[in-house]
């Protein structure tokens, strides 16, 4: 049976088929659907959102190492979250079959980098498999397990925007077993890796370095379409789509595996082509072992580009000069439409009380990464996941006295989980005066809404224990901890210049649940109207930003005569009665047929 799958559904769909047990997680696009779909669709298997990539892969490990074939899914940044165990387990390798899964996001369409973790293979030394398609995704994964367990090795799968998210048809296949029984295994020299085991499991990495090499020669995978000897090309993964596509009558090396690449077969090949071009996002990484071998390339990097994602068109026009003519253009005059919190985003009073005081927001990722943004413009640095704590710890200890009330951390309630109790430990343990806002809403919603230890429920919505944040910072030696309402505009500020003053770390806990989380949306409220014979035109509802807020420059007078250059108005539609609008307009010619109230907080 065949369906149309997207390259992560079929993912998941290959976990299931390997006979798959456990899968791990942390949410990050591209690669969030994998964990949503196992756990949507494959009762058999035990999912979780873990609360980081690390803590996703050393408990994918810990299944690993009773025989459960195991999978760890994650974005291409996670991975360097998840390194630290993942460099140790190419040592220990493993005992059930251990598949990671890193999804890589060329353009940067939902990152802070766009690296190639083909460079995470070589560097561990350990096999890597690249799909072009979903029915190759489903496949890797399965034929990743076989590897993982014949060569006693973790296995990484490499997917990519364009391939984890394209939809093309998968032929299905029956579950089948896991070829090992479940049991606990007692082997220090294998699994403790003091100094007297890990130099001999050094050895055994090397080693099996050598049969990889000598495997990947003759693996499936990895195949030759000999057409016109003119040109050869060598390539991998989707760039293999985009190569085919403009170049069909040419002669292909389609690297299955990427990591070890198969010596002799690269030879072999370049040996019955006349020109040979190497064509891969991003890094030089197949160009520059060819190189190595002392193989001439006659068409890589030095005409392709470093930087974003390849297209059909991009590599017809850098390869033979000539633009690809496309049926769909974009036109020049579509004015740039930048991303943007929601109506009633919790967020938004925050940012803008931070502007209104002027102070310097050290940033973190999430939704609220988007207040680094005009108009609010409210976020100086967002770098990984945790960073804002240990940014103003750091700003606090080289800045001294003169830096007290003049900056705050903001983190996500699930950044926070991910990585920000350690930092939110060393500033109470090293004393600094820094202010650390959680801001909580309650979900992890810039992927999609997924479920993390603070929220109350797991992957499949059951409920679970909930990590109180202002316990939490008890625990962590903050004495000065207060839960804000960051809808009531005025409080808010009161608040914020009160903790930023102390000389002692705070912590400032809002409590405003996403504007889109089911659960915690009040009552329907009837949406703010402007009164447009009283509005002023001050612009002052217009600076936070709110995309049901638009600006019409109609000149004009207000009904006492006074001139203006345009009017706000709102969008019923998108109002969802959050009340910022209202408290910041100074004339009251922001209104509502219902009683006025600060945001979502009345129905926690």
């Amino acid at each position: 049976m065949k369906k149309l799958l997207s390259g992560n559904e079929a993912i998941a769909r290959g976990a299931y088929e390997a006979g798959v047990t456990f899968a791990s997680a942390y949410p990050g696009t591209p690669s969030t659907e994998i964990l949503e779909t196992v756990a949507r669709e494959y009762p058999e298997i035990y999912a979780e959102w873990s609360p980081n990539e690390k803590v996703a892969l050393e408990v994918a490990m810990g299944a690993a190492f009773t025989g459960a074939r195991a999978m760890a899914s994650m974005k291409h940044v996670g991975v360097n979250v998840a390194a630290d165990p993942l460099m140790t387990l190419s040592y220990t390798g493993i005992c059930g079959g251990l598949v990671l899964i890193t999804a890589d996001d060329p353009q940067l369409y939902s990152s802070q980098n766009e690296q190639d973790n083909r460079n995470y293979a070589k560097f561990a030394k350990i096999p890597m498999l690249e799909p072009s398609d979903s029915q190759e995704a489903k496949d890797f994964v399965v034929r990743g397990f076989d590897i993982s367990e014949q060569f006693d090795t973790p296995v990484m799968v490499r997917s990519v925007t364009r391939v984890s998210h394209a939809r093309t048809p998968v032929e299905l296949k029956e579950r089948k077993a896991a070829p090992m029984e479940v049991q606990i295994r007692k082997d220090p020299p294998k699994y403790v890796m003091l100094p007297v085991y890990g130099r001999k499991r050094h050895v055994v990495v090397e080693e099996r370095f050598l049969k990889l090499k000598e495997f990947a020669e003759t693996f499936e995978l990895n195949r030759m379409e000999m057409n016109d000897p003119e040109i050869g090309i060598i390539t991998s993964g989707i760039s293999y789509q985009y190569a085919k596509e403009v170049f069909p009558n040419a002669s292909y090396l389609k690297l299955g595996m990427v990591w070890p690449l198969p010596d002799k077969m690269l030879r072999e090949f370049r040996s019955k082509v006349k020109k040979l071009y190497v064509i891969e996002e991003l890094d030089p990484f197949i160009e520059e072992y060819l190189k190595i071998l002392g193989i001439q390339v006659d068409l890589g990097k030095d005409v392709l580009p470093r930087c974003g994602e390849l297209t059909p068109s991009i590599v017809k026009e850098k390869v033979t000069g000539e633009p690809e003519k496309l049926f769909l253009s974009n036109p020049e005059n579509i004015p740039p439409r930048p991303p943007n919190m929601c109506p009633g985003c919790p967020h938004r009073g925050m940012f803008y009380t931070i502007k209104k005081l002027k102070l310097y927001a050290a940033g973190d990722i999430g939704c609220y990464t988007l207040g680094a943004l005009p108009p609010l413009t409210s976020l100086d640095t967002c770098v990984c996941m945790g960073a804002s704590i240990g940014h103003a710890m750091g700003m606090s200890k080289a800045l001294g006295d003169e830096g007290r009330g003049k900056f705050v951390a903001v983190i996500g309630d699930s950044t926070f989980m991910h990585s920000g109790m350690t930092g939110l430990a060393d500033v109470a343990y090293n004393k600094s005066y820094a202010t650390v806002i959680i801001a909580d809403n309650r979900i992890t919603a810039m992927t999609g809404a997924q479920e993390h230890p603070a929220t109350g429920y797991t992957v499949r919505g059951e409920p679970t224990h909930a990590v109180d944040f202002a316990e939490l910072g008890k625990a962590l030696g903050f004495k000065n901890i207060v839960k804000a309402n960051p809808y009531d505009l005025e409080a808010y500020e009161k608040i914020l210049k009160e903790e930023v003053e102390k000389d002692e770390p705070s912590l400032i806990v809002n409590q405003g649940p996403c504007a889109l989380l089911k659960r915690a949306l009040p009552k329907p409220k009837k949406p703010y109207f402007v009164d447009t014979d009283t509005c002023i035109g001050c612009k002052k509802c217009v600076g936070l930003g709110c995309p049901a807020i638009s600006w019409n420059a109609e000149v004009g007078t207000t009904a006492e005569g006074k001139k203006r250059k345009g009017y706000a108005t709102i969008e019923p539609t998108l109002c969802n009665g959050c009340g910022l609008c209202y408290q910041v307009c100074s004339v009251e010619a922001i209104k509502t047929e219902d009683k006025v109230f600060f945001g979502l907080v009345e129905n926690l």
